[in-house]
């Protein structure tokens, strides 16, 4: 789930429509049946119904579902480009199979991943609402996947600089500013998409190139609504978001929140996140 997209919990669910939900449940037992395997245990739905995971014994079946013209492209790929191209050192689960298929102008494409038994700090939602203590070792463990998967050369954009030139206006009250450093980094990084430790990455549909300070901003946001959490990031991190860079990719990523929220997502958090825009630019943001 990006940025861009992010929602309520009450979002991730099945859809509305019984036949748009029997439709994406048909087609996870056909991903399950071609794959051998057996799914079993609570379905974890994902923006709109747009995704539909279960566990499958050691493995994890997930299918995404496009209309047939509009399937393909960077956040299709993701899943697949990270397992070739990440390092296996940075902790993510690993792809086991691929299979893509088109019914009744729908495609799909199922992913089996190894199944992870850590669970994410957070369910269903991306932000914490309360503080949570990981160990020291948790905090190594995501400096040194960040700082490898920083290494990763690729041309997947997943920030880009026209966003940047539309919307802080709107949405920060300030002037576009230019991107100027870049990183490889996740592109989706919050709390549901972490583990407790051991760590593992989750997600990885929109991971590539992005701003310097993007990720750990967009943590930090998250983090808000915990305070102790959010000290800790910027103690474990002030190397990079206390930077002239850092600071451009944590604008980006509060602004692209201040977006969300605008949509009425995440309303608890929508003050804190305007707060701290506050507190980086000097400058109130817009009311809505």
């Amino acid at each position: 789930m990006t940025v861009q997209r992010a929602v309520r919990q009450a979002v991730f669910v099945a859809p509305a429509e019984r036949d748009e939900s029997d439709r994406m449940r048909r087609a996870h037992a056909a991903a399950a049946k071609q794959f051998r395997v057996s799914a079993s245990g609570p379905e974890v739905w994902g923006w709109q119904g747009r995704t539909l995971g279960r566990r499958a014994g050691d493995c994890w079946l997930r299918i995404v579902s496009a209309e047939a013209g509009k399937a393909g492209g960077r956040l299709w790929e993701g899943t697949a480009t990270a397992d070739t191209h990440v390092p296996r050192s940075v902790p993510r689960p690993r792809l086991r199979g691929v299979l893509d298929w088109t019914s009744a102008d729908v495609a799909y494409r199922a992913e089996l991943t190894e199944y992870v038994s850590v669970q994410p700090v957070t369910s269903g939602t991306p932000a914490l609402d309360q503080d949570i203590a990981l160990p020291d070792s948790w905090w190594s463990e995501l400096k040194s996947a960040l700082g490898t998967l920083a290494t990763v050369p690729t041309d997947r954009e997943s920030v880009r600089q026209n966003w940047v030139d539309r919307n802080f206006r709107r949405f920060l009250g300030i002037d576009p500013i230019q991107i100027r450093e870049t990183t490889t980094g996740h592109a989706d990084l919050h709390w549901a998409n972490v583990t407790r430790a051991p760590l593992v990455l989750l997600d990885w549909e929109n991971w590539g190139r992005l701003p310097v300070g993007y990720d750990l901003g967009l943590l930090h946001a998250y983090s808000l609504a915990a305070p102790v959490t959010a000290a800790r990031i910027r103690r474990e991190f002030g190397h990079v978001l206390d930077t002239e860079a850092g600071r451009t990719g944590e604008l980006i990523a509060l602004g692209q929140l201040l977006q969300a929220c605008s949509r009425g997502v995440h309303p608890h958090l929508a003050p804190l996140v305007a707060r701290q825009a506050e507190h980086l630019t000097g400058t109130p943001v817009p009311t809505p």
